[in-house]
């Protein structure tokens, strides 16, 4: 199944192939700010239905992880990196998808804070 997300303003625009079984709320310093509900699937699984320079980055910590957002609007629909076996994963912010009901995802918690 394809969903299709997009940040506030819609200067990012995305889908994504699958179904989230599950979700990842993370207390790290900037997850916990964010408030984002994370659904982590292969690069590949992710298409930008926009340009990926209009989408800005930002890394931090070990600078592994490459947080994408919108300049406009500040949404952090999606970010990159990569998997525990190496490959290319991105983790899809659920609250920025426009057709998942959140309720019905079951979420697991991770402490990032302590990573």
């Amino acid at each position: 199944m394809s969903h299709h997300g997009s940040c506030h303003c819609g200067r990012i625009k995305f889908e994504v192939e699958g179904e989230p079984a599950s979700a990842l709320s993370c207390n790290c310093s900037i997850c916990q700010r964010k408030g984002s509900l994370l659904w982590f699937v292969p690069r590949g699984a992710l298409r930008l239905l926009t340009p990926e320079e209009d989408a800005s980055s930002y890394t931090f910590n070990q600078h592994v992880i490459r947080h994408r957002f919108c300049p406009t609007c500040g949404m952090h629909p999606y970010g990159e990196g990569k998997g525990p076996d190496g490959s290319a994963m991105a983790a899809i912010n659920l609250r920025c998808l426009e057709d998942i009901e959140l309720k019905a995802v079951p979420i697991t918690e991770y402490d990032g804070r302590s990573k």
